[in-house]
């Protein structure tokens, strides 16, 4: 992705465009560390296996660290599906000789939860595939969820939680995210979760909270509601990205959010959260923590639910964004660009929310925030900004579902980081 957001400049220094290559990763997967329901190694394997660069295991308020054990009959009632053994599949897979099992007090088999350090030395090859140590930590204000993922830790983050308001909630812990990063000198990328969990987030707070830089556009749980509710002013993802980015460029004079696709994966035995649905692609010089990271706070990615990019470019000088599509035979791409204009409608107005909402009332913004400006059912579209937006950014819809959707209509997509601000 040959621009830099932060810096409005194309690569770091003395690196050209013909140095990096696209890596796919996972930022968001669960285990039997937290709330997953399987082998923290089994699942790595099963990304490894399907072509992912990198993964990001991402647990619950907790590192896959130190020593856990778990019973066989706990794994089992979490499997959902019916079929063979968690812990059989596992033996299998690995052999006796990785598995390690006791029997406790009670007669119950337990099986011991290997660490990140033990299997990524399993399953890691250098330039091939790599495992990233990360963690869900996940706070909350009264009933409203606050999960931020944090990507290339070394320390677990314990949350700070109810504090006096939704907004420094999430700020509070974003900053003790940012505080690690300065304590150990590398870079950690900390991305705000599913903001339609439980209807915890609005645009509004993604905007006004600056210290956050990264969401969730696409999350591949089917109860994040990434098209909304009718019921529920301005909750679908696409038009809360464009509502805080508005807000951010055009009042608080701050950088955009940036969209991250990822799994948030839990089942893996048949369920309603499995992987493969949403993932990053990002463009990167070698297939390092630290090296991916900084690529995706530089913006150099893009989400996907499907669809892959050969390219996406904005060049200054013309300020015009372009898109190269890797089109697949009989399949059928458009292209929409969507930006908001410097003259939107900034008139705001308070209306009822559900009773099931954590506030009583939501904003409604103006129909022109993320007007759609252009569509193309070209393999390499282009838009020319005309000075008039705040941004623009890209997002290609294919005719083809996705392979393992969340929801029926949920079709092949990817989103392009906003540009031109």
């Amino acid at each position: 992705m040959r621009f830099c957001l932060l810096a409005a400049l194309a690569l770091p220094s003395l690196l050209t465009a013909e140095d990096l290559k696209w890596f796919k990763g996972n930022t968001h997967t669960h285990s039997l560390w937290s709330d997953g329901n399987d082998f923290p190694d089994m699942i790595s394997a099963w990304y490894k296996d399907k072509g992912y660069d990198f993964l990001c295991m991402s647990d619950h308020n907790t590192l896959n660290a130190g020593e856990k054990w778990v019973t066989e009959a706990s794994v089992e009632k979490k499997k959902i599906a019916l079929g063979p053994k968690v812990l059989d599949k596992y033996t299998k897979k690995f052999g006796a000789n990785w598995v390690q099992t006791r029997t406790n007090a009670k007669g119950e088999l337990e099986v011991r939860l290997k660490t990140l350090e033990e299997y990524r030395k399993k399953l890691e090859e250098p330039g091939k595939y790599l495992l990233v140590q990360a963690e869900e930590v996940s706070a909350g204000f009264g009933k409203a969820p606050i999960h931020i993922n944090a990507v290339n830790l070394t320390e677990a983050i314990q949350p700070k939680k109810d504090l006096q308001t939704i907004r420094e909630t999430m700020r509070a812990n974003l900053q003790m995210i940012a505080e690690q990063a300065v304590k150990t000198g590398r870079p950690i990328l900390a991305h705000i979760n599913h903001p339609n969990f439980k209807w915890a987030l609005t645009a509004d707070d993604l905007a006004h909270v600056i210290e956050d830089r990264f969401f969730e556009i696409y999350n591949g749980h089917p109860g994040i509601y990434y098209g909304g509710d009718p019921a529920r002013a301005d909750s679908q993802h696409e038009r809360i990205w464009d509502i805080a980015n508005s807000i951010r460029i055009a009042e608080l004079k701050q950088p955009p959010l940036l969209g991250v696709g990822t799994d948030d994966s839990h089942n893996y035995h048949g369920g309603a959260t499995t992987p493969g649905r949403g993932w990053v692609m990002v463009h990167a010089v070698k297939l390092d923590a630290n090296t991916l990271v900084e690529a995706m706070q530089r913006g150099d990615f893009y989400a996907s639910t499907g669809v892959s990019l050969n390219d996406v470019s904005f060049d200054k000088t013309t300020r015009t964004v372009r898109l190269k599509i890797q089109g697949q035979p009989g399949v059928k791409y458009r292209t929409e660009f969507r930006g908001t204009l410097k003259n939107y409608d900034r008139a705001v107005k308070e209306v009822d929310a559900p009773a099931a909402d954590p506030r009583p009332k939501r904003l409604q913004h103006g129909a022109d925030i993320g007007k759609l400006l252009a569509s193309s059912d070209s393999l390499e579209p282009s838009y020319t900004l005309t000075g008039d937006e705040l941004y623009v950014r890209a997002i290609v819809i294919s005719d083809q579902p996705m392979a393992n959707p969340p929801q029926p209509d949920h079709v092949q997509k990817a989103w392009s980081q906003p540009m031109g601000w």
